[in-house]
């Protein structure tokens, strides 16, 4: 991780993003997005991640939050990456469907002969580029950016309609997480 990017507020609230190494689309089927959706799930509920906002793209996953469990957000985020990592590529191997496995695995492998700190496989990239948030007109910012995603995607029409985002929290339904901390913007 650059030395510009570093989580230097243990309380603080982060927008990180994290992609899948060589941005490879992995996220276009369900199951593996489920994967994600679990385990930021046991991270509300086991490790004390606070989520403000957070959605799923092809490649990529944006989240904005905070540890409340007196554990360093970037302990907390390696967790999740590491258990992620495991997870979805056990998935991939396991997957009868999965058309894309032996490139897919393949290319994970050759990634992690790359690095020094990782063995078989390396699914995400090593950067998170954490962005302490430190007023509400950022905050108010990268939620909406990270709840258009997919509408700049053209994946969906309107925000609210991507099942695997926050976006229908804020609009008032149900999202596939519970306990999402929806930020109430009030100008002054």
């Amino acid at each position: 991780m650059s030395r510009n990017y570093k989580f230097h507020n243990s309380e603080g609230l982060y927008f990180v993003s994290f992609a899948v190494v060589g941005w490879l689309d992995v996220f276009t089927r369900n199951e593996y997005k489920d994967l994600i959706v679990e385990s930021l799930q046991f991270c509300q509920q086991k490790k004390g991640m606070e989520i403000h906002a957070w959605c799923i793209m092809t490649n990529h996953v944006h989240l904005i939050f905070r540890s409340i469990e007196n554990q360093k957000p970037e302990l907390l985020l390696g967790d999740f990456k590491r258990f992620t990592s495991r997870s979805i590529i056990k998935a991939i191997q396991e997957n009868s469907r999965e058309s894309r496995r032996e490139f897919l695995l393949d290319y994970f492998k050759k990634e992690a002969e790359k690095s020094s700190n990782t063995t078989n496989y390396q699914f995400w990239r090593h950067d998170n580029k954490p962005i302490e948030l430190w007023s509400n007109e950022v905050i108010q910012q990268k939620i909406e950016y990270i709840h258009n995603n997919p509408v700049e995607e053209g994946i969906v029409f309107r925000p609210e309609d991507y099942k695997y985002s926050s976006a229908s929290d804020y609009a008032g339904e149900k999202g596939l997480l519970d306990s999402i901390y929806v930020f109430q913007y009030f100008k002054l």
